[in-house]
Formats: C-alpha cells, sequence, structure tokens
C-alpha cells in the first residue's frame, strides 16, 4: 500500500514537472517566434524616423518640400524607438537648433513663416487656376491652409526673453 501511494505520489510529481516543462517550452515558443510589440513598436517608429529625417534632407535641397516639420516628425519617431537617434538629431549641428527651439518655446522663425505661407498660397492659386477640382475639395483645401496659415503665424517667432524681477532689499 505504501509502495502504491510512493509510485502514486512520484506520478503525480513526474505529470506536475511535465506540464511545468510543457508550459515552460510554449513560452519559450512565443517569445523565440513572435517579437514582443515593443520591438515591433520601435522598428515602426525607428523607420518612420528615418523616412521623415530622409524627407527633411530632400527639403533642405528642394524648396517645395518642408525641411523643419519633417525633421520634428523624426525626432518624435526617433523619441520613440532609440534614445540615441534622438539625441544626435536634437544637437545636430544643422538641425539641431531649430529642433530645440521648437521643442523649448514652439518657435517658428520669420523666414520659415515667410516660406510657409509663400508655399500655401502658390499651393492655392495653382488649384485654383490649373485644377478641375469640384468646389467641395476647394472648399476643404481652403479651410486646411487657413488653419495651417493661422497656425504658423500664431506662433512665436523668436525665443522669449527672460524677464528677471528683482526685488527691493
Amino acid at each position: 500500500m505504501i509502495s502504491m501511494l510512493r509510485s502514486g505520489l512520484c506520478l503525480s510529481h513526474r505529470v506536475s514537472e511535465l506540464r511545468f516543462l510543457v508550459y515552460v517550452l510554449d513560452e519559450r515558443r512565443h517569445m523565440i517566434n513572435e517579437p514582443t510589440p515593443t520591438k515591433c513598436k520601435r522598428a515602426l517608429f525607428m523607420g518612420l524616423g528615418w523616412l521623415f529625417f530622409a524627407l527633411g534632407i530632400i527639403g533642405a535641397f528642394l524648396p517645395v518640400m518642408p525641411t523643419t516639420l519633417f525633421m520634428i516628425m523624426a525626432l518624435w519617431a526617433f523619441a520613440n524607438s532609440s534614445e540615441r537617434l534622438h539625441a544626435w538629431l536634437y544637437n545636430h549641428p544643422k538641425f539641431g537648433p531649430a529642433l530645440q527651439h521648437w521643442d523649448q518655446h514652439r518657435v517658428i522663425p520669420v523666414h520659415a513663416k515667410i516660406a510657409a505661407i509663400g508655399g500655401m498660397a502658390i499651393s492655392l492659386v495653382y488649384m485654383l487656376v490649373f485644377s478641375n477640382a469640384p468646389p467641395l475639395a476647394i472648399a476643404a483645401t481652403v479651410s486646411f491652409i487657413a488653419y495651417g496659415a493661422f497656425y504658423v503665424l500664431t506662433k512665436p517667432s523668436n525665443i522669449p526673453e527672460t524677464i528677471v524681477i528683482k526685488s527691493e532689499d
């Protein structure tokens, strides 16, 4: 009777061990075969960061494409994927100052405002003159351009000066 109990206990112990081993192997299979969502998310943001960076570089040479806008989007994507690339772009000698001014003070320089408003105006004139777009599409475009112009024009053009208040002693 005691030997039957021992063999039963031993068998139930082995079954428990076997179940645990199957569980561990199943979990490892999931870890090996399926990347975690954070890795997928990081890869997606990394790809977006490089895409926006490439578009920003193209925009540095083509007057019809914005540079800083794409660099801001690249900075955002790198912030979600790689601290090293985020720091690199944020402190870049060419693009860093504009990104830092935007990040810290939401500044859009006057020359960028002129370029943005000019690009919007040229696009609108081109659409009105050379396009056979339906009136609803034209109205939607005018609305989006007006909102974009309002947004750009309401941002500061310079870094705000700090005000030092002296206490009277």
